[in-house]
């Protein structure tokens, strides 16, 4: 299956928040997507939870045509300065030519610097939090747990389930009541949702 798909490319850089794409990355690469980790050059990077990544590639390396998807987790490099910034100019790239982009907790900020949150239904931590960058997205802003306009997903750090409940739906790995199900398991620990998760062959 992996020979058929293209990746998905999970970006990586330091003080990334490793909790936020555990789930969608798991799910997905059960589902024969391979993962490949990019980061600003090929040199170790390290989480915000001190885990040590070794990067697949270079974001210069990185071209959408060869990405199913880019997933951007959240970092405290995201309000700290420019570093980050490339990553955001790289999805603008990625929706220019309809290949879609995931961004959760800081990289919302990011993405709203770059003006890409300016014309698309979005979420982020709180909407404060986007309007302290100045973006003219504002009225946009919608109160959910996650939210896919016109291949972009955004979520707040606190909803990394639905975050990859998005991701799963947007890629056709689980659809309708099955996607349903995974989000009930392992975001309410629903038992019933198990049975229809495994009567589906994806328990």
């Amino acid at each position: 299956m992996n020979g058929t798909r293209k990746p998905v490319h999970l970006a990586v850089y330091d003080t990334l928040a490793d909790w936020e794409t555990g789930h969608a990355t798991a799910h997905l690469a059960r589902a024969g997507y391979t993962v490949r980790t990019v980061a600003p050059t090929t040199a170790p990077v390290t989480s915000i939870g001190g885990l040590r990544v070794q990067p697949d590639l270079a974001l210069a390396d990185l071209r959408p045509e060869d990405s199913s998807l880019l997933v951007l987790p959240g970092a405290d490099l995201w309000d700290t300065g420019d570093d980050l910034a490339p990553f955001a100019r790289t999805a603008r790239a990625f929706l220019a030519v309809g290949v879609p982009v995931a961004a959760i907790c800081g990289a919302t900020a990011g993405l709203a610097r770059e003006g890409l949150l300016d014309d698309r239904r979005h979420t982020s931590a709180v909407s404060f939090y986007l309007a302290a960058t100045g973006y003219a997205g504002g009225e946009r802003y919608v109160e959910a747990d996650a939210v896919t306009d016109r291949g972009l997903i955004t979520a707040g750090p606190t909803e990394p389930v639905a975050f990859a409940r998005e991701i799963l739906g947007l890629l056709g790995v689980y659809e309708g009541e099955v996607l349903d199900a995974w989000y009930r398991l392992f975001h309410d620990s629903d038992p019933e949702a198990y049975a229809v998760l495994e009567k589906a062959g994806a328990a």
